[in-house]
Formats: C-alpha cells, structure tokens, sequence
C-alpha cells in the first residue's frame, strides 16, 4: 500500500498545487523515461567508457594512472564557466519550448554559441600556457609531472571543440532532444576507446604512445563531438532547434542578459563546487601516488552512480522548465519526483553492487594487493555514498530547471566549497584516518548536500519564478 502511494502519480503531487487534470501513472512514468532514459543512459555509459579509459591506462601502472588524475579537476576548472552558460541555456530553450516560441529558443541557441566559442578559446589557451603551474598547485609530484602536463595540453585542444558542442547539446536537452546528446557521445567515446587500444599499447602497428595516446584518444573523439553536435543543428530533420544562412549571428543583448541572470548563479555554484572537488583532491593527492591511484579508481565507481543521478537530473530539469513554460507546476512537481523515485531505485541497486562486489571492481582497474587493500573500505562508503548522491542530483536539477540558481549556488558553496574539504581534511590528518578519513567526508558532505535541496524543493517557492 505504502509503495503504491509512494509510486502513484495521482498522490505525488501536493492536493494544493494541482490545477488540471493529471496523467494516468503509466502515461506519466513513460513520458519521464521518454526523456530520461537517453540522458542517463548516456552519462552511465561515459561514465563507464571513462573508467575502461582509465583501465586502459591502468596498464601502465599506478603513476600513469595518478598522471591522467591529476588533470581531472584543473579539466573541470577550465570547463566551470561553459558548463555555467550551459544551465543558462537549457534553462531559457526550455521555457521557449513550453511557450513555443521557437524564434526565441534559436536566439537563445545562437547566442550561445558565440559565447561559448569565444570563452572557450580564451580559457583553453591560457590553460595550456599555465598548464605545468596549474597541475602542481593541483597537488601533482614531481615522478608524474612530465606525463601530467602532455596529457593535460593534448586534451585541452579538444576541450575547445568539445565545449561548443556541450553548448549546443545543452540547447537540445532543453527541447527535449537528449537523444541527440545520447548518440553524439556515445559515438565520440566509442573513438576514444578506439583510439585508446591502438595508441596506448602501440596494437596493430601504432605507434606505443602510452598517457600521450591516451590524450590524443581523448582529443579525437572530443572534436567528433563536436562534429556531430553541429551537425544535429542542421539537418533537415530538425525542426524546433535549427541553423539556417539567414540566420542573424550579431550579439543580442536582451538575449545575453537573460542567459547570463541565470548562468551567474550556476558560475558561483560551479566555482564553489571546484574549488571544493580541487581542494578535496589536492588533500588526497597529498597522501602519495598509490593512495591516489586508489582514490582515482574508487572514483571512477562512484562517477557511474552519479551519471544516473546527473541523467536524471538533466530530464528532469528540461521537464519542470517546459511545464513552467507551459502554466503547468503542478506537472513540474509530479515529473521532478517521478525522476527522483526513478532514481532512488537505481541508487539502491547500486548500493549492493558497489559493497558485494568491491574486490572484482577494484581488480579490473588494478589488481595489485596494496590498492586492493586501500580500495575495499572507499567501494563500501561509495555505496551508501551514491544513496544520497543520486537524490540530490537530481533535485538540484530540478531546481535549475525552474531557474532558482543562485540557492543551488549557496548550498554547493556550503556542502562542496567549505564543508567538504574542512571534514575530509580533519578526518584524514587530525584524526589520522588518512584515505577512509577523507571517504567518510566526502560521505557525509553528500548527505548534508541532500538535506538542503530536499528541504528547498518541498517548499515549492521554486514553481513561481519568472524566467
């Protein structure tokens, strides 16, 4: 009875709040999946082709593994500000698509593309001048620096390509298209691994290459992805999203105030969120190299739970903003909950996985006894890690969907910018739990993080903001 209450699209939405008549459960479980299911299918498998990168890599050894690493965060830091214009973008193509106003939702789109190309440029460049600067103050040691700094610089001139076509995925999501998305990355990682078997090892008579083949692996199927997103934009077949020659492509201004009144919120969100994931792994990477090849590994396990949780949140964003558009909240509440019991499901599944199958997980990226050992504690608080994970993800989707960035903004630089680092680093130093310590942070980080979009969400102030 419980279970039916709970899962029954005819009593998740708040009597109060309903205004029109509301789909039948199966009717509104299927139109959710419709839209979830290509977004969160995605991230799982990139998710998942990421670690088969860093398996590949594994093969190289433990500072192969620290050496590729190492880069992900300064990665993310330089993506901080594309990814901010993105939510400004998905958010703004959703409400036009619940208007259908199809003219603005291009505008939207176009402008959004000159800046993403223009930051992308100016980000990139100096990232690649700064390159050796900003992995050791990322907490690089000197035995993987050489590698660290070659593999960051050759995946940077992706990054370029890669973030336009984020930019340009980003507006699809919000009309509905995460299908194209779906497809656009999963044929760009499929090269990748392509590229990483023949480069990496030196198979079929490719040159051996080792980290600086993986990156080139990495950069390749980066600017397929951005090859293939442009192209989703001008095939005949699209209809509500397209490019055209009589398209104006000067800077509106109207247009760039309303993605940027949105993506300053999600820039200050994004930078708490990377300063506190840089400053989390600069703590780790104080340990040593194999502790954080360990922590890398582990890290990868988790990334998998997020992907659902991020998929969700994506489809669950673009459906509470097209409702909003479209005078419907009390449908933007029923789907924002329908993703969230969707994505409870999975994170419980992989709660058991991550726990009964830690040492066969850990094994395929390395098997060797010491990360084996250092791995099986991290794998058990990763699966109650992603319990709370999954739910908060896709709650501050939700609540980017409806426009209220700047609360999501507040509580990252609460939970991920301060409260983070602080327990994690009194637990692994002070306190002298080392790796656990700063796993059992990271633990509590996610449920304090669920705690404040939980209780925002449930106040419902987030269906009356005007976009």
């Amino acid at each position: 009875m419980f279970l039916t209450r709970f899962f029954s699209a005819q009593n998740i939405v708040p009597q109060r709040y309903i205004c029109g008549e509301m789909p039948l459960s199966r009717l509104a479980y299927r139109g959710t999946l419709s839209i979830a299911w290509p977004s969160a299918l995605e991230a799982f498998l990139v998710a998942l082709i990421a670690a088969v990168d860093t398996i590949m890599v594994g093969s190289l050894g433990a500072e192969a593994i620290s050496a590729v690493g190492i880069t992900t965060q300064p990665k993310f830091v330089v993506l901080t500000v594309i990814i901010s214009l993105n939510v400004g973008v998905t958010t703004i193509v959703a409400r036009r698509k619940g208007e259908r106003d199809p003219e603005a939702a291009n505008r939207c789109l176009r402008q959004g593309i000159l800046l993403s190309t223009a930051l992308s440029l100016l980000l990139n460049s100096l990232a690649f001048a700064f390159a050796p600067q900003l992995l050791v103050f990322s907490g690089a040691e000197q035995e993987i620096l050489a590698d660290a700094v070659l593999y960051f610089r050759i995946i940077l001139v992706g990054n370029f390509f890669y973030s336009v076509g984020l930019t340009i995925n980003a507006a699809q999501r919000g009309v509905g298209n995460t299908k194209i998305s779906m497809v656009t990355n999963l044929t760009a990682n499929g090269i990748n691994l392509i590229f990483n078997y023949l480069l990496i090892g030196g198979n079929f008579g490719f040159p051996r290459w080792g980290v600086m083949g993986a990156a080139i692996a990495t950069a390749l199927g980066n600017f397929i992805a951005f090859i293939l997103s442009f192209h989703s934009i001008l095939t005949p077949k699209s209809t509500f999203l397209r490019l055209s020659r009589t398209d104006g492509w000067h800077l509106d201004t109207r247009t760039i105030r309303q993605i940027f009144r949105i993506s300053s919120g999600a820039m200050v969100e994004q930078l708490c969120t990377r300063f506190g994931l840089f400053t989390y792994a600069k703590i780790v990477a104080g340990l040593g190299t194999i502790p954080f090849a360990a922590h890398q590994i582990v890290m990868n396990a988790l990334s998998i739970s997020f992907s659902f949780g991020d998929g969700l949140g994506v489809a669950s964003s673009a459906l509470v903003g097209q409702n909003l558009g479209a005078s419907r909240p009390d449908h933007s509440i029923l789907y924002a909950k329908i993703c969230q019991r969707i994505g409870f499901l999975i994170s419980v599944g992989l709660c058991f996985l991550f726990i009964f199958l830690r040492f066969p997980i850990i094994s395929i990226f390395n098997d060797s006894a010491e990360i084996l050992e250092m791995g099986s504690p991290l794998m058990v608080i990763t699966g109650f890690a992603c319990l709370f994970q999954v739910s908060s993800t896709i709650y501050s989707g939700s609540l980017r969907g409806a426009g209220d960035i700047m609360y999501v903004a507040r509580m990252s630089l609460i939970s991920v910018g301060i409260f983070r680092p602080l327990i994690s680093w009194a637990l692994c130093y002070p306190l002298g739990l080392g790796l656990v310590g700063a796993w059992l942070g990271l633990l509590l980080e996610q449920f304090l993080r669920l705690v404040l979009y939980f209780r925002r969400f449930s106040q419902y102030k987030w269906i009356g903001i005007k976009i």
